[in-house]
């Protein structure tokens, strides 16, 4: 069973480089994804390692988010079931076992980025990410940009929120002690992104939603789950 990490976990694995004092962070919880129909693996695999389900929230859920805690150190765990869905959906089919311990970068600055309202630990991520990586069009140790921009041209909603998100990060770039040479890099890469997304042709789904605009909401509220099982 592929079972890969994502979240701040994941990057610090993927960007060891940069771990300087003014983008390190605690991490408390991890985050996984595991393939579609893989629920029942799961729970078994995280039972056996001493966690604790949470057990009502994965009776409603299970098909696509299972919870677990570790009790003695106080850690939540998450697990993505098949595709990743919080703000918004990021399709991973095909992708899970492309890396041997994380989702691809890509996936992993989607999944960060899919967030409406950013907190201090996702911009922090989001710079570590882009400090170690550079722009491209493949996997690997480059940040796919041609997928993003896929991604991003079938979904006005998932496009107006990436893209506000990173164009907010590029612009508060000077909170964080980074030499003037690396925060030019960053910022570089961030437009590179940009750029990318700007040239892949939209769909026609985008196109009409793009005409509706944020007259409606064009993100969903994720559930909020605190507490043990």
């Amino acid at each position: 069973m592929p079972i890969r990490l994502l979240g701040g976990v994941a990057i610090r694995l993927r960007a060891p480089e940069q771990q300087a004092a003014a983008l390190c962070r605690q991490y408390q919880d991890l985050d996984f994804v595991a393939p579609k129909r893989s629920t029942g693996a799961v729970q078994a695999f995280f039972r056996d390692e001493g966690y604790a389900a949470h057990v009502a929230f994965n009776a409603l859920n299970g098909n696509e988010r299972l919870l677990f805690f570790d009790e003695e150190h106080g850690r939540q765990v998450d697990v993505f079931v098949g595709d990743f869905r919080m703000c918004h959906a990021i399709p991973l089919g095909g992708r899970v076992d492309l890396e041997p311990r994380t989702l691809p970068l890509a996936e992993l600055l989607l999944t960060k980025l899919q967030v409406v309202e950013l907190n201090e630990k996702d911009v922090r991520d989001t710079v570590c990410l882009l400090h170690d990586h550079e722009v491209g069009e493949e996997d690997g140790e480059t940040v796919n940009a041609a997928r993003i921009a896929v991604l991003c041209a079938n979904d006005w909603g998932l496009w107006r929120t990436f893209t506000a998100n990173l164009r907010d990060i590029e612009s508060h770039l000077d909170r964080y002690e980074l030499t003037e040479g690396r925060r030019r890099e960053v910022a570089g890469r961030i437009e590179a992104i940009l750029a990318r997304i700007g040239e892949e042709p939209k769909s026609r789904g985008w196109r009409l939603r793009a005409r509706v605009g944020e007259r409606k909401r064009w993100y969903e509220l994720p559930e909020e789950v605190a507490g043990g099982p």
